[in-house]
């Protein structure tokens, strides 16, 4: 039996996680700078200590319903790979760790363009939270796909 451990954040007020591991740091929302013809989900890219990085809106991604930034949204900077990319999240809440037990698959329950990107669904008391797999956002050339 073992732990995953996870940075829990909420979009439209559901719980997604992301594997600590691959999370560099979690900071304020930032405006980006925009990339003339990029993929609607592609925020923009900015400058992170020196290191450009792209920026991307899962919220767009997923598709759901927009929101406005307030004081609570964040950006999560994340490594996958040789790559960084930060993705905006209405709110960073906890790192946690579920049990292997509590991880279902995610393929034959989430459809559609979330698919590809949730790699389990994880139960922890009364919540559900989704796992993302953000390796599925970069193909193998390192450039972010449209897989979403």
């Amino acid at each position: 039996m073992s732990n995953t451990q996870v940075v829990v954040f909420k979009l439209n007020n559901e719980y997604y996680g992301i594997d600590i591991l691959k999370v560099r740091e979690i900071g304020p929302y930032i405006e980006s700078t925009k990339i003339p013809n990029a993929p609607e989900f592609i925020e923009g890219i900015i400058n992170f200590r020196g290191d450009i990085i792209p920026i991307i809106n899962l919220r767009k991604a997923f598709i759901l319903e927009g929101s406005k930034d307030t004081k609570g949204t964040r950006i999560i900077i994340v490594n996958e790979g040789e790559k960084q990319l930060g993705i905006i999240v209405d709110e960073a809440s906890e790192v946690l760790y579920i049990n292997s037990e509590n991880i279902e698959s995610a393929s034959e329950i989430v459809a559609g363009k979330k698919k590809r990107l949730i790699s389990g669904i994880g139960k922890e008391q009364d919540r559900i939270i989704m796992l993302l797999d953000l390796s599925e956002l970069i193909n193998d050339n390192g450039d972010i796909t449209e897989a979403v």
